[in-house]
């Protein structure tokens, strides 16, 4: 395999309430190679959608904090991306796909 089309080193989230910071993503790290596919599997509120969505700046700011030491797609870094350049991938080149929860195992659906 080649080099990682996706990398996310340390990925932190947190978000601000008033009872103070509340911890939803604690030192994720993963890499996804050309061809591959990437489920996020876990139980609701674990943090799955949090995850993706912090990748591409679709968590509003406050209340939300993404941290990471690196989030590079293709050898460019997200994290530090200007918003323009962001919003050019988004749907492009990086997509997310969110199941539906009533008919995901559903065999007759």
């Amino acid at each position: 395999m080649g080099q990682p089309i996706l990398e996310v080193k340390n990925l932190n989230i947190r978000f601000a309430t008033r009872a103070g910071l509340i911890k939803a993503v604690d030192g994720v790290s993963f890499s996804l190679n050309q061809g591959e596919t990437l489920g996020l599997v876990g139980e609701s509120g674990c943090g799955k959608s949090v995850t993706a969505l912090s990748l591409l700046k679709l968590i509003p700011s406050p209340p939300g904090q993404i941290e990471a030491e690196q989030i590079l797609w293709k050898n460019s870094d997200l994290k530090n991306m200007p918003l323009p350049d962001l919003i050019r991938l988004r749907g492009r080149e990086i997509s997310i796909i969110f199941q539906e929860p009533l008919t995901s195992f559903n065999p007759v659906q």
